[in-house]
């Protein structure tokens, strides 16, 4: 199964990640993310945790990519690796927690600087074979 794809937009990066269950299809998306700001592979030596909540799934990719932002604008760290990662309902909202592996970006070259992930055409859908979704990222 393809992991992501990106596609044509105007302006901005839109790419489309898959995945047999929620989980993968949001780690994929995750991948194609840190594609846009780093082409080299990314050592996995350090360990940070994320935990996100979103009152539905587009909120709750949102939030999720946003902390992948977050880690490199203020902690120089770039993901690498998914050690583990959940995704359930609690009390009406999404939940996710996952541990993931990267480094430090001060160690690699980067590509494009992405200025924010964006609600502007993002879903996330269930069909017969998986999961995907789609996300622009301002670039």
């Amino acid at each position: 199964m393809i992991k992501y794809k990106f596609l044509t937009h105007t302006a901005d990066v839109k790419f489309q990640a898959f995945g047999n269950s929620l989980e993968e299809c949001f780690e994929n998306a995750a991948f194609a993310l840190v594609e846009i700001i780093c082409k080299e592979k990314v050592k996995t030596i350090i360990k940070k945790d994320i935990k996100v909540e979103g009152e539905d799934l587009e909120k709750l990719l949102y939030d999720f990519l946003e902390e992948f932002l977050f880690l490199i604008d203020s902690k120089n760290f770039i993901f690498g690796k998914f050690k583990k990662i959940k995704i359930y309902k609690k009390n009406d909202k999404y939940q996710l927690h996952c541990e993931i592996l990267g480094d430090n970006l001060k160690n690699y070259q980067t590509e494009i600087g992405v200025k924010a992930i964006t609600y502007n055409e993002m879903w996330v859908v269930k069909d017969k074979k998986g999961y995907k979704c789609q996300i622009v990222v301002d670039v």
